[in-house]
């Protein structure tokens, strides 16, 4: 069995912490089991690798996403790249075609799709192994996994089995249900009688043969070759697999999960996981009963006498909610501005500041973080000049083929089509003040990513 996990998201309903370069999965809030403040995808790709699960996964992303995800889970997993955002059916038909073009899966191979941030206990991943258990000894053409509701809510999306029930295999018996219809986001009333009828939440987790997607793209006339449908994925409909495929679906199975679950979408909802009510700098009083502060920003926040509400404060901007509020957070925020915090895989950039004066000049100030060993790329900028100040560490630097160390209290001047690189000997950081004309659009141009390419093809020492 593959898996393929979905890594999408806007960064709207986590914001100011959430942006479109780092949306809520990548959001270091939550605790692991050495106190480690990690993302939900550490979390789970911890628990994809404690099943023996991490070989055979995959993760289908965006190109906004590359860096983050490399820095957080690390070089080796394998990235599906989804050339624009188009939700949830056109991300699996690509990552299907990859599969079947690319890797070489065969048409009986079963493969699950799940988000990449379910939160949940590490026993899920059992119920995952036994869809294809359901697929390989039955004759159904999906197979989801339902979570026993816990409570009559409003918010998740049903599951409504039929009366029949079928037990597969012997020695651990596996057993389904037939599905017989979906309902989506009902009233509480209805959720309360759902419930009785032992209706499911939908998690989001479903598993086909490969065959069966690979069938249904070539019978609507679309490519099963990768390169094809990355050409023609623009073309594809902005719809999700559940409305395009499952609801479509005859033959439908649900496998039961009774454990731990729940969707960390809304500040309400992730903090009620978060083992601190405070991260970063400030104060919260003692009055103060379920309150959160989470401050990534250098200026304490003081939160006094206040309950029930979250504080979220970072470069993007200052958020305070009250919990019950918080989902309706995406209806009030301005994204005129790009991300002011961006992870790369090599460390991470902050704005600091932002200006456009009247003469034309436009002026950028950044912390740049550089981790110990990383390095940015060989690269210019066709438009801006740069001037470097290092505050922190120790690193090697490339000026148009010229070697040379630096060290904190280094101040260095990058004309434009300067290329240029620097490597951190030790954590550096250092604070970037970029600056030209507004009318002159800047590209960034990228000769070489590794620090060995750069030494044989760059330096002259």
């Amino acid at each position: 069995m593959k898996l393929v996990l979905l890594s999408g998201g806007s960064g709207k309903r986590l914001w100011p912490l959430s942006n479109d370069a780092r949306s809520k999965q990548f959001l270091k809030v939550l605790e692991n089991d050495e106190h480690e403040l990690v993302s939900m995808v550490q979390r789970v790709w911890g628990q994809i690798v404690a099943n023996g699960l991490a070989e055979s996964s995959f993760i289908a992303t965006s190109k906004s996403q590359i860096e983050i995800m490399q820095s957080q889970i690390g070089m080796e997993i394998p990235l599906i790249i989804e050339p624009e955002r188009r939700d949830t059916f056109a991300a699996i038909a690509l990552a299907t075609t990859y599969l079947y073009s690319h890797v070489g899966v065969g048409l009986d191979e079963v493969v699950c799709v799940l988000p990449v941030d379910p939160f949940v206990e590490n026993h899920f991943f059992n119920v995952v192994k036994r869809l294809e258990d359901v697929l390989n000894h039955s004759n159904v053409e999906l197979a989801l996994i339902g979570v026993k509701p816990t409570y009559p809510s409003s918010k998740y999306g049903y599951i409504i089995p039929s009366e029949s029930q079928h037990s597969i295999g012997d020695l651990e018996p596996t057993d389904y249900l037939d599905v017989s219809h979906f309902l989506e986001k009902p009233t509480e009333e209805i959720a309360k009688q759902l419930i009785t009828e032992n209706a499911f939440w939908n998690c989001g987790v479903f598993a086909f043969k490969l065959s069966y997607i690979i069938d249904l793209l070539e019978g609507r006339g679309l490519p099963i070759q990768f390169e094809g449908m990355t050409q023609k994925y623009q073309t594809l409909p902005k719809i999700s697999f559940d409305y395009e495929v499952v609801e479509k679906a005859k033959k439908i199975a649900v496998v039961s999960y009774e454990g731990y679950w729940k969707d960390l979408g809304t500040w309400n909802t992730l903090t009620e996981e978060m083992q601190n009510r405070q991260i970063g700098r400030g104060i919260i009083s003692n009055d103060c009963v379920n309150t959160h502060l989470i401050n990534e920003i250098d200026i304490p926040v003081s939160v006094v006498g206040l309950s029930n509400i979250v504080v979220a404060a970072s470069p993007d901007g200052i958020l305070v909610t009250d919990k019950s509020a918080s989902p309706r957070i995406k209806d009030f925020i301005n994204f005129n501005q790009g991300p002011m915090y961006e992870e790369r895989q090599w460390g991470w950039i902050r704005i600091l500041d932002d200006q456009t004066y009247d003469d034309g000049r436009c002026v950028i100030t950044k912390r740049i973080g550089i981790g110990e060993g990383k390095n940015i790329s060989y690269r210019m900028h066709s438009s801006r000049e740069e001037v470097w100040t290092i505050v922190k560490g120790e690193g090697e630097f490339i000026q148009n083929g010229n070697f040379m160390g630096v060290k904190a209290g280094n101040v260095l001047h990058l004309p434009m089509k300067t290329l240029h690189s620097i490597r951190a000997i030790s954590d550096l950081e250092i604070i970037v003040v970029q600056s030209g004309l507004e009318q002159e659009e800047n590209q960034l141009i990228e000769l070489y990513q590794s620090w060995c390419e750069m030494a044989e093809h760059c330096m002259k020492i």
